[in-house]
């Protein structure tokens, strides 16, 4: 039978990863799997259990993480050739975690149902970075039967996040995240010709956070971001690639005549992307704009 304190994490990128090393921190059965083992070597070596396919991965697992960057990866690792969802134990809770956009969570909901109808689906989207999830910070968009979850999910939450938002039913999760991202994206974008203005007119970043440091404009995320800005290096805390993706997840979820914004936002870090920066992050959106000053 699965214990209560059994978690499988599916996925070990950044988010993923830093979900395992805190569940393993508090004490949780961890097992873990990845596309590319290695990354699992640190949490092996604190204790994890490094499976060999997700179906081994989840075979005594109370609670099931997926934290994998797109459906058609998460649809492949829950209900492809050995998939996860067939070897879940009966009632268990499956946590889908990813940012896979609103329609996407409903069909990954609906197929799920119809092949698992003991399994609760709980959608468990988040927002915040890197850092914030190493931090156990991060934010919770969760939804779904927590009557029936909360025992198992509730404990898992309290660990990886700060703030927990229970949002309804199934799915709701998705859409609050898409508005999240957007908002995240529209400021990111903000920031970067801010900065650019602000350096043609002879003022740094400092300059321009001193003046807005303990005012309503000032945000912990702007303050990132502008440092980020000021040394050049761009450590993903998000790629660009990912913040592409989640653009067109909101176009997609909300009316493009409504977002023209949004609209622009997508065709210039399509073309960033494109150019080389995808795998950096968002902030670099500000180096790539560099090219327009030359």
């Amino acid at each position: 039978m699965s214990d209560s304190r059994s978690v499988a994490v599916l996925g070990l990128g950044a988010m993923g990863h830093a979900f395992a090393t805190n569940l393993l921190k508090a004490d949780f059965d961890v097992t873990v799997w990845n596309r590319s083992p290695h990354k699992a070597t640190g949490l092996v070596e604190n204790g994890a259990r490094l499976a060999v396919s997700p179906a081994d991965a989840v075979g005594l697992a109370k609670a099931v993480i997926t934290m994998l960057p797109d459906l058609a990866v998460t649809r492949d690792v829950l209900l492809g050739d050995g998939g996860a969802l067939a070897a879940m134990p009966a009632g268990a809770t499956l946590i889908q975690m990813g940012t896979l956009g609103a329609a996407e969570t409903d069909r990954l909901i609906a197929e799920v149902g119809e092949v698992r109808d003991d399994i609760v689906f709980i959608d468990a989207p988040v927002s915040g970075t890197k850092a914030p999830a190493e931090q156990g910070a991060i934010g919770i968009l969760a939804s779904g039967d927590r009557d029936r979850a909360g025992a198992v999910v509730d404990p898992i939450f309290d660990v990886l996040g700060k703030q927990i938002h229970w949002l309804g039913q199934a799915g709701q999760g998705a859409r609050m995240k898409v508005v999240v991202n957007a908002w995240l994206i529209s400021m990111m974008q903000g920031i970067a010709e801010t900065a650019h203005l602000a350096d043609s007119l002879g003022f740094a970043t400092d300059d321009l956070w001193q003046v807005l440091d303990g005012g309503p404009l000032a945000t912990p995320y702007m303050k990132l971001k502008l440092d980020m800005i000021a040394s050049g290096e761009f450590d993903p805390q998000m790629a660009m690639q990912w913040g592409l993706k989640d653009v067109g997840l909101a176009l997609e979820a909300g009316d493009d005549k409504a977002l023209p914004s949004l609209s622009q936002i997508r065709n210039l870090w399509f073309d960033a992307v494109n150019a080389g920066y995808g795998e950096k992050d968002i902030a670099a959106i500000h180096a790539y704009l560099e090219k327009y000053r030359r």
